[in-house]
């Protein structure tokens, strides 16, 4: 498997509301919703040696103690070769949902 379909299959195993870049129109809250945005490879003589992949992993959420919360964080500390921070936890008025952000890289 590759990195970014282990990250896939840790996130779906917390939750069948997982999606990538997106979630349905109208989802039910709480979801996961996953990208890579970007990598950030590991070069030596001219040449891509490891390859790093970027991106965030969203949880929104109407339970401010959502234990989605810890379950993501876990599931990241379990993935190999995975390093990942809290980005951001805000309230968002438009919609009344607490929205969760990690910002995780995986080679």
């Amino acid at each position: 498997m590759t990195p970014l379909e282990t990250l896939r299959a840790a996130l779906v195993a917390l939750t069948e509301k997982t999606y990538h870049y997106t979630a349905p129109p109208n989802e039910t809250p709480p979801y996961l919703i996953w990208a890579e945005d970007s990598r950030n490879d590991f070069e030596a003589g001219g040449r891509h040696c490891e390859k790093a992949w970027q991106g965030t992993i969203d949880l929104y959420t109407v339970d401010e103690a959502d234990p989605l919360t810890g379950q993501v964080e876990a599931a990241l500390d379990g993935l190999p070769c995975c390093a990942w921070y809290i980005n951001s936890t805000q309230y968002e008025e438009d919609t009344g949902l607490i929205h969760h952000e990690w910002v995780w890289t995986v080679a």
